[in-house]
């Protein structure tokens, strides 16, 4: 299985990048894991409405083109599904068996996801209401992907 994580930006604090690839590295014997990350926007803070949409619209065209017309894409968005670890598991299962062996997580950028990425996106996933920096959410989205085939594999972890 493949299970791709896009993101917007590049990854800057230290500490974020050596717990990804640790988490990577623990993935390695299980699935195959890779994470792109897309240029982001620069923009000033004070953009108005009609900025902040064509932002996410180019950062969107650049996620577009990371994503294989196969693969199954799974948008994180507040307003998504709130999965608890075990539903993760069994989700990404159930596509390794019966759907796709190609999965795709999408991080937006600060301003979210376009429109567009939304539309491409099988489901959305929400690790609940609070905002949490797009960048943090990388490092606890693979610790949750390590979890999930853990827990599919019966091996101890995920206690």
């Amino acid at each position: 299985m493949l299970i791709q994580l896009i993101c917007v930006g590049k990854l800057k604090e230290k500490y974020l990048t050596l717990g990804i690839a640790e988490y990577a590295k623990r993935l390695t014997p299980y699935i195959k894991f890779q994470m792109i990350e897309v240029a982001d926007e620069k923009a000033p803070d004070n953009l108005s409405d009609a900025e902040v949409i064509q932002v996410k619209v180019r950062e969107g065209e650049r996620i577009l083109a990371q994503i294989k017309s196969e693969a199954h894409v799974i948008a994180l968005a507040i307003d998504g599904k709130l999965w608890s670890s075990e539903e993760l598991a069994a989700e990404i299962d159930r596509l390794g068996t019966y759907g796709t062996s190609h999965v795709v997580f999408v991080i937006g950028g600060s301003h979210g996801l376009s429109d567009e990425v939304m539309r491409r996106a099988q489901q959305r996933m929400s690790f609940g209401r609070m905002t949490l920096p797009h960048q943090l959410m990388r490092l606890v989205l693979v610790e949750q992907v390590y979890r999930a085939v853990k827990i599919n594999r019966g091996e101890p972890y995920h206690k």
